[in-house]
Order: structure tokens, then sequence, then C-alpha cells
């Protein structure tokens, strides 16, 4: 579960990036996160994954607050950032042992889940490349890996799906089906509306740092409007405000 009470951001004094924001992510959910770009979606996440601190309010992941408990905090999610490019001298194996290093992984567990992942994503065959010669979609790819091998209770996944072929993103949608079936938390970010649609239990939308809507389509769609896709509506809902 994550909870976000009463955060806000500010990058440039007397305006808030994110004002006030309050948000629960239960166990067993995919809540999708949608908003335009420039209302505050990634700045959310990197409050949640401690990469920046908040200005004020807390941000507790299954109870362990971020910035008090960073350590903690960060063992009980996996993250996948709005950019692959990184660690890019690695290979794409070295960068997975790193990753496995990092939480602990036994070395038999580390292989036989990288082999299955990697063999999923259609990786495998590009381990001992770095990943600087991987294309954009084979590093969303690997990240996307590092975070399912150490199976963490909650995902926090901005754009996942972004260069993914269309093969790799039913996979991960599946995937992250299975993991809210199993009890655990999905929260991500994304502009593919007709995505959030198919797989969310719950979207919130946010636009200019506020967050204006949380919960189902369907109640999206009693509170604005009866007929309409999810994309008609956000467009008339971010427009109005």
């Amino acid at each position: 579960m994550i909870v976000i009470n009463n955060v806000n951001k500010s990058y440039v004094k007397g305006k808030k990036t994110i004002d006030t924001l309050n948000l629960e992510i239960k166990n067993g959910e995919i809540f999708g996160f949608l908003g335009p770009n420039g209302a505050g979606k990634t700045t959310t996440i990197k409050m949640m994954t401690g990469i920046l601190n908040a200005d004020d309010g807390e941000i507790l992941i299954d109870g362990k607050n971020i910035k008090t408990e960073p350590i903690q905090a960060k063992k009980q999610f996996g993250y996948v950032p709005d950019s692959p490019d990184m660690f890019l001298k690695l290979k794409g194996i070295e960068f997975l042992n790193f990753i496995a290093d990092i939480y602990e992984i036994p070395e038999e567990e580390r292989k036989e889940k990288i082999e299955y992942l990697t063999k999923e994503f259609e990786i495998y065959d590009n381990l001992d490349e770095t990943m600087q010669s991987y294309s954009h979609g084979m590093r969303q790819k690997i990240l996307v890996v590092s975070v399912l091998m150490h199976n963490p209770k909650n995902w926090i996944l901005d754009e996942p799906m972004t260069g993914l072929d269309p093969k790799a993103s039913f996979k991960l949608k599946e995937l992250m089906r299975k993991h809210a079936n199993e009890g655990n938390s999905v929260f991500f970010s994304t502009h593919i509306l007709e995505v959030a649609e198919k797989i969310c239990d719950r979207v919130g939308i946010i636009n200019k740092g506020k967050l204006i809507f949380v919960g189902t389509v369907k109640e999206l769609r009693d509170k604005f409007a009866e007929d309409g896709s999810l994309e008609q509506l956000f467009l008339e809902i971010t427009e109005n405000e």
C-alpha cells in the first residue's frame, strides 16, 4: 500500500508544482495516474521513490516513510523511470546482477529469474552487450525485468510501456494484473488512455499539480458524462480545469 498525505512541492517560490496531494494506492489494485504533460505526474513519482523530497507532507510505502526511513521504504517497491537511459556502459547481465546484489537475491534464484524474464521479454540473447547498444525499447525491457526480478510488493512505473513492442506491452500488462491479483499494488503513469481504461481498477487525474479526480472509470463517467471514452472524458475534464 502507498499513502500520500498532504504533499506539496514547488520548484519556483510561490508556484506549486504539486498542490496538497492526498492519495492512497491500495493492495490488490492497479492504479493509473493520468494527466497532461507538466501536470505533475513524474514529480509525484520522484517524490514517491525518494528522488525528490516533498516540501511538506508525508509518503508512506507499506508504512515506511520515504523521507525518514528511506532504505526500508525503498525495499518495498520496484521503480521503472520515465527514461531508460541509465547505466549504459554496463552490459545487460552486469546491470541485472547489480540490481540483484542490491536486493540480496541468492545466486541460483537470480539466475533462474534472469533467464526466465529476459526470455519472456526477448532480450536474453543481448545480455552480453552493453546497454548503450540497446534500442530504447530494449532498455525499457531490461528496466522492467530488473523490477520483476526482486518481486517487490509495490510497483511504481512511470510511462512503462513507452517504446515497448506490442508483445512486450501485452506481457507487461499480464504481469501487472497478476501482481495486483496476488494482493500487491501497481501504480503507473501513462498517456495511453486506452490501456488505463482496460486494465486499471481505479484512476487518478492530476492537472496543474492538483488531483481533480480519483475513482473507477465508471465513477468518472457517472460524474462527468455517461457516454464517451476515457480519452474524451479526460480531454473534457482537463480542458475545463
